[in-house]
């Protein structure tokens, strides 16, 4: 059995969401049922950039991720494009037997028995300005499989005033999920510098709409490794 594998590259920091700052190795799976408006990693979702990506064996991804670790166990991130159009249970299996951690972002439009294994499943609907609409009904049935997961949290990116009109209803829906809220990036391209005091205001706009409005359920970080490295991939 071959995964389609975009790039594998670490150790860096997770960027965002409930494990921001955790030392982490990613693997970014290529495909995506998907196609955002914002995408922020094109390169694992559009067919063009197919040919880049490598069919790899479960045992050779677990080998570069042991190569880039040095042996020493972290948290492996399963991203995408859609990881979960793939199945990584294997490779989750190879891993914990060896104390990797494993972490995996999906939309919650496709629902997979492998999500059980995992240590945190984040769940990331994506919002009206991406120009998807979600079917509560999979992202349902994706909780279900989850059951047993150390832990399955949510994440929605926030544009706008609509998509944080959206959230509010999705953390009405779900009101025993952790709820993390991010700004979005209007500008991914990576050869584009990213304007920090841009990042910053949107960051300030979001915590001001949350704060003011009383609703003190999420929590409301930024996109550290936007910060950081701009639009920059492989880090």
């Amino acid at each position: 059995m071959t995964l389609r594998i975009a790039e594998i590259f670490g150790p860096t920091v997770q960027g965002e969401g409930a494990l921001i700052g955790e030392p982490t190795v990613f693997v970014r799976a290529g495909g995506c049922d998907y196609r955002c408006s914002w995408c922020d990693s094109l390169h694992a979702v559009e067919s063009a950039y197919r040919h880049d990506w490598a069919a790899m064996g479960h045992d050779e991804v677990m080998a570069e991720i042991r190569r880039l670790s040095g042996g020493l166990p972290l948290t492996v991130s399963i991203s995408g494009g859609n990881p979960a159009i793939q199945d990584f249970g294997p490779l989750i299996a190879l891993g914990k037997e060896e104390g990797y951690r494993f972490a995996c972002e999906t939309q919650g439009s496709v629902a997979q028995p492998w999500f059980a294994a995992l240590d945190t499943l984040v769940l990331s609907p994506k919002p009206p300005s991406s120009g998807e609409q979600i079917d509560w009904g999979k992202f349902d049935r994706c909780l279900e499989l989850a059951r047993g997961c150390g832990q399955a949290v949510m994440k929605i990116v926030i544009f706008d005033e609509v998509d944080y009109g959206w959230a509010r209803d999705a953390a009405e829906r779900y009101p025993d999920l952790p709820l993390f809220l991010q700004p979005g990036n209007p500008d991914v391209d990576p050869t584009h510098p990213v304007d920090l005091q841009v990042a910053v205001d949107r960051l300030l706009w979001l915590i001001e709409k949350v704060t003011g409005d009383r609703w003190f359920t999420p929590r409301v970080l930024p996109q550290l490794h936007v910060l950081v490295w701009g639009n920059k991939r492989g880090v």
